[in-house]
């Protein structure tokens, strides 16, 4: 029997639909629901309380990178604000393994911009600028 080692987290790839590029993000957050329950009491039975379950809750999705000038990612999100014109898109996540071949790959539905912001700028630290954008979605699928 062969022994298993769970995925790492530091190789992983961002497609988005409606954009032809790839895009390389320092990190991806906000793959995870929560399932709402509504409790339910029951007349006559007083020992405990029926939990019902109600629809799933999808956080937002954050992508954080490095800033990049000139972006058609950040054109797509400056629309959104500035002209008010929402187009939301699928975003294909792929984990990868050492051959830079999909381990899982989760697809967002329907995610458009939130948030955009830059990180603070300081000239006492020489770090690089980050920019963070924020998604919000109906739904994710495992594929």
């Amino acid at each position: 029997m062969s022994k298993y080692y769970p995925p790492l987290g530091f190789h992983f790839l961002v497609e988005f639909a409606n954009q032809k590029d790839e895009y390389q993000f320092q990190s991806v957050s906000g793959l995870s629901y929560n399932l709402g329950t509504e409790d339910i009491t029951e007349g006559g039975e007083n020992r405990f309380v029926h939990k019902l379950p109600l629809r799933p809750k999808y956080p937002n999705l954050v992508l954080k990178r490095g800033l990049l000038i000139d972006s058609e990612l950040i054109d797509w999100c400056r629309s959104s604000v500035e002209d008010f014109s929402y187009s939301p898109t699928d975003i294909i996540i792929k984990l990868l393994n050492e051959e830079h071949e999909p381990l899982i790959t989760w697809n967002v539905i329907h995610a458009y911009p939130v948030k955009w912001a830059v990180a603070d700028f300081n000239a006492e630290e020489s770090k690089i600028v980050i920019e963070t954008l924020e998604l919000t979605y109906n739904y994710f699928k495992i594929l």
